[in-house]
């Protein structure tokens, strides 16, 4: 049985998970420019999974060149809105501009995760979870917002499921964990065959 991962993320959230599901890990940040490769792929005009995937495997592989031993697990998400890749905000304004285009629309959270050993991928699996929103007022979502801490809005995107952001949804299809950002219960299952 594998003793430790390394988690090429700066995400409390994943690191959590994988707490929670007694996976020792040891983060070190992959601090790959996330927005410049999005943005190749987009012109590409990669599918939000590729996108997705690629990422994953990019942070995982990065630091698995510097840390050859070890088994690196890198992860992504991206909402995808009919086709348009949503990245997390970098200010309120991004933030209830963000919420303001999923008001009362059904969209994709996917979610990637790549193990990586000597810098090569040696395992990959991408979830996907529909989320459909409610419909809200511009009053009633800057008050969601203002609810938000700086800290978690940056973290975790607009939403948090675990939180207050569950009752913006009037269903939500899929597993938790992959909203939240990492599939646990595939990584677990590889992982014990290791």
């Amino acid at each position: 049985m594998l003793s430790k991962i390394i988690l090429a993320s700066k995400s409390k959230v994943r690191k959590e998970i994988l707490d929670k599901n007694n996976i020792r890990s040891i983060v070190e940040p992959s601090n790959v420019d996330e927005d410049v490769i999005k943005i190749s792929l987009i012109k590409e005009k990669a599918s939000p999974e590729i996108i997705s995937k690629n990422l994953a495997e990019l942070k995982a592989n990065k630091v698995s060149m510097k840390k050859t031993e070890d088994i690196v697990l890198g992860a992504d998400s991206v909402i995808d809105l009919e086709g348009e890749i949503i990245s997390k905000p970098k200010n309120r304004e991004e933030a209830l501009k963000i919420l303001r285009k999923l008001n009362g629309k059904s969209h994709f959270l996917i979610s990637s995760v790549c193990l990586s050993k000597n810098g090569s991928m040696i395992w990959n699996y991408t979830d996907k979870a529909k989320l459909t929103m409610k419909s809200f007022s511009e009053d009633e979502l800057r008050n969601y917002l203002s609810k938000i801490t700086d800290k978690a809005l940056y973290a975790y995107n607009v939403y948090q499921i675990e939180g207050e952001g569950r009752n913006l949804f009037s269903s939500i299809e899929g597993d938790e964990d992959t909203i939240m950002g990492l599939p646990v219960k595939k990584i677990k299952e590889y992982i014990s065959l290791l």
